[in-house]
């Protein structure tokens, strides 16, 4: 009697789940994915919306220097420190100066109701799997690119939250402050 051939397992997973719901799926530490092909027709709009927006440039730390506040960076492991208003001009941010930086509280929660948001509205942070696919995007974009985090990309403050709410509502908002 011949010995059995042992079946091999391939190397990788092969899926035949759709690519909106691979998207969906949580994952930590991944860079926003703007869907180059455009072949999500679900989140076409909404990809289109972002790469057309105001935000679609940035990510930054704020540090204190001398009793200023300054936006810093790493660029070639050199710290690289920047004025709000510098990094207004170069990132196109369409600040302006006497916007306000932050969204009353009520407005937010009343537009993650209209958002149909499934999570816990009163909370101080608001995870991203609790919102519609194409809200749920544009908050893990703005997580992934605007945030400072450095581990934990499921869930976004009020602060954050706040600015995806002027982003949808249309609203003036200071994004460099």
């Amino acid at each position: 009697m011949a010995p059995k051939e042992k079946k091999h397992k391939p190397a990788t997973k092969i899926t035949d789940k759709p690519e909106e719901q691979v998207m969906s799926e949580k994952r930590h530490n991944m860079i926003a994915y703007l869907d180059p092909e455009g072949k999500i027709t679900e989140l076409e709009e909404i990809t289109q919306w972002i790469r057309e927006s105001r935000i679609n440039k940035n990510s930054a730390n704020v540090i204190g220097v001398d009793g200023t506040e300054l936006i810093q960076g790493r660029v070639n492991k050199v710290n690289v420190n920047v004025s709000p208003d510098i990094l207004n001009t170069v990132l196109e941010l369409q600040d302006d100066p006497n916007a306000p930086y932050s969204i009353p509280i009520m407005c937010t929660r009343v537009c993650l109701l209209r958002m149909k948001c499934m999570g816990d509205i009163f909370s101080s942070q608001i995870n991203k799997g609790d919102l519609p696919m194409r809200y749920k995007f544009l908050l893990h974009v703005l997580i992934q690119c605007i945030s400072n985090r450095r581990a934990g990309y499921d869930m976004a403050g009020n602060d954050l939250v706040g600015l995806m709410v002027a982003l949808v509502l249309n609203k003036s908002f200071s994004i460099s402050e």
